[in-house]
């Protein structure tokens, strides 16, 4: 149950910092679906800096949960399975890690 993917990364190793969280994160909000759904509030009555701002809004408070999940990851240089495997147990991780890629899928 244990390969070289799921060993915890050297602290030495570890590269990924603030700056680069920030940056995944803008990549992340900055993309076509953000674009569509400002577009659509704009369709449905609100102005160009309402539409802007709630997707703004929307996004930080997203954020949160999403600093608060890669947090012992990124800490501790374990990766996300291994993380689910410590909460849902082997088969759990399983149905956790479809539902990521389902997300990922639609979102992308």
């Amino acid at each position: 149950l244990i390969n070289e993917d799921f060993k915890p990364t050297e602290e030495s190793k570890r590269t990924f910092g603030v700056s680069d969280i920030a940056a995944l994160w803008i990549g992340l909000v900055i993309s076509v679906p953000a674009y569509y759904l400002a577009g659509s509030l704009v369709e449905l009555g609100m102005s160009w800096w309402q539409g802007i701002l709630t997707i703004f809004i929307s996004n930080a408070i997203v954020l949160v949960p999403m600093i608060l999940n890669a947090h012992s990851g990124t800490k501790y240089g374990v990766p996300f399975p291994v993380l689910t495997r410590a909460a849902f147990g082997i088969r759990g991780a399983t149905i956790v890690g479809v539902l990521r890629g389902l997300v990922a899928w639609v979102w992308f």
